[in-house]
């Protein structure tokens, strides 16, 4: 871990700076998702719902992590898989419901898409600043780093399909940006399990690794005692 305080390490320490971040984030996400549920049914905008779907999947994600903070490292790669998983079916999610939109054809009102991502973005890079520390932990630490990451690259892609819903008239750039949310999520999902499970494999390796030496130093007492038991 990049900036662990007070000498703690992923699998015995947690560091008070990073649980209160946590705790902060956890907030910020379930205050804008609130917002942003708001705003996306009152402008229509499908990229706007899905960044506030996403917001409510953070903060699920970092009441998570709270959870399992102090646990030992293999709970919390256990627990890095069901977000990595979250994640993975919010993307699937934005892409279903993107489709549904594409073949509706209203375009939402770009005005209130614009303030709302403004504000969301605000939030998110507070976030993402404050977890920036802790993106080099273990899987689970990575997921809430990736989590804030895509928070704050999704409003600004809505702050760009509000312009250019507002110039062209038209809801394919609400639309695009959908897909791209859809389609980072997923990608984000796949690699926060991919590295689950890289941890968990090492941490189920580790015993049978250690097997052979533990045999080895039980022969070398007992040989000792062999030879006097022959002399006598």
């Amino acid at each position: 871990m990049a900036d662990c305080c007070s000498g703690c390490t992923p699998e015995t320490g947690v560091s008070p700076r990073y649980r209160k971040a946590l705790w902060i984030a956890l907030v910020i996400n379930a205050v804008m998702f609130a917002v942003e549920i708001v705003g996306a049914s009152a402008s229509g905008s499908v990229s706007l719902l899905a960044d506030a779907v996403d917001f409510a999947g953070d903060a699920a994600n970092y009441g998570i992590s709270l959870a399992v903070l102090s646990m030992a490292l293999a709970w919390r790669s256990r627990a890095a898989l069901v977000k990595g998983a979250c994640m993975a079916g919010f993307g699937l999610f934005v892409l279903g419901k993107t489709a549904s939109a594409a073949y509706a054809g209203v375009p939402p009102e770009p005005l209130t898409m614009g303030a709302i991502a403004v504000a969301g973005l605000l939030a998110n890079v507070t976030v993402a600043l404050m977890l920036y520390a802790f993106r080099d932990g273990d899987a689970n630490m990575r997921s809430v780093w990736l989590c804030s990451r895509n928070d704050a690259l999704g409003n600004i892609a809505v702050m760009l399909a509000a312009a250019g819903v507002f110039g062209t008239g038209s809801a394919w750039p609400d639309l695009l940006v959908a897909v791209l949310m859809g389609g980072l999520a997923l990608s984000s999902g796949v690699a926060v399990i991919r590295h689950a499970r890289q941890e968990l494999a090492q941490l189920a390796a580790a015993p049978v690794a250690a097997a052979p030496a533990s045999l080895a130093r039980i022969q070398i007492v007992q040989r000792p005692k062999q030879r006097s038991g022959g002399v006598a």
